[in-house]
């Protein structure tokens, strides 16, 4: 397979349960992708970038190869291949919360394995094999780990438990498991490849990406909110808002009012602008957030 040039920056998109999500977190960076359902060379609008889709599982492979200069892919995935590259951020985020995924070694709710000792003599079914058969063989059981081709959740029942990944635990839940221990938490990272990042403009490039899709990210369940409000009861309005927020305070052209913005998380939106509007703001106007830069 061919490495990057140095004439653009190629973009490692994750496909599958990631890529939805990938794709929203750009677009409200900035950054817009297109896909087809056949291609696995998306388009982006910056002529200097190009994408290329791989599974999550062997990204950190192309992107210490070099075949990528910059990918997306979970903490676990580079452990499990042990791949030498540079990780520029972690971004908080994934294909359905916002909370990390969860390795879990899980069994039937019938087992009688009640403990990861129990197993000793067993045989587990899991994709992370490698990071697998080192935490078994630092907790001193023996414990064959065979590699699952999908459908991990029925093997729980034919061999003597699993290693999977939830985020939710629902996929668990459904198939009656239970879970005995955590073997390892991970959330999506930004990384790239090392001989990329010597190269200057590539290296701004890729620390622009993080700082975009991070600020995506710090948007996310966030609105601005802009009000106006008699001067005399600028006191009372301020405490009113949440204590943990700075607004921005500007005079108006009528020396009576001045103007209010700040940014709240949009749960507290709809509980806040009744009670601002009865304390005598007016004007208020409430607007989605795409990014915000600390």
């Amino acid at each position: 397979m061919r490495k990057t040039t140095n004439e653009t920056l190629t973009i490692g998109i994750p496909k599958g349960s990631l890529q939805d999500s990938t794709i929203d977190l750009f677009a409200r960076a900035g950054f817009k992708i297109g896909t087809s359902s056949r291609s696995y060379f998306p388009t982006i609008d910056h002529e200097r970038m190009n994408c290329i889709m791989f599974r999550a599982q062997e990204m950190s492979r192309y992107v210490e190869d070099g075949i990528v200069d910059v990918g997306l892919t979970g903490q676990d995935w580079i452990i499990e291949n042990g791949s030498d590259v540079r990780e520029i951020s972690r971004l908080q985020y994934s294909k359905a919360t916002f909370k990390p995924a969860r390795w879990v070694l899980a069994v039937p709710e019938e087992s009688g394995i009640r403990s990861i000792e129990d197993l000793d003599g067993g045989v587990v079914a899991t994709e992370l094999v490698n990071t697998t058969r080192k935490y078994f063989e630092q907790k001193g059981i023996s414990v064959k780990v065979e590699f699952s081709w999908g459908a991990t959740e029925v093997k729980a029942r034919l061999l003597d438990g699993i290693v999977d990944v939830t985020e939710t635990g629902s996929s668990l839940k459904a198939n009656k498991l239970r879970v005995i221990d955590t073997i390892m938490e991970s959330t999506t990272r930004l990384i790239a490849n090392r001989d990329a990042m010597k190269i200057d403009w590539k290296r701004e490039q890729i620390e622009n990406i993080a700082m975009l899709l991070n600020a995506a990210i710090d948007a996310g369940g966030m609105v601005g909110l802009k009000m106006n409000v008699p001067a005399d009861k600028v006191d009372e309005i301020m405490k009113i808002l949440p204590s943990e927020k700075s607004p921005t305070v500007s005079n108006l052209k009528d020396k009576g009012w001045v103007a209010i913005e700040v940014v709240l998380n949009e749960a507290d939106e709809r509980d806040l602008v009744p009670v601002l509007k009865r304390a005598g703001a007016s004007g208020i106007i409430t607007y989605p957030l795409n990014k915000i830069i600390h």
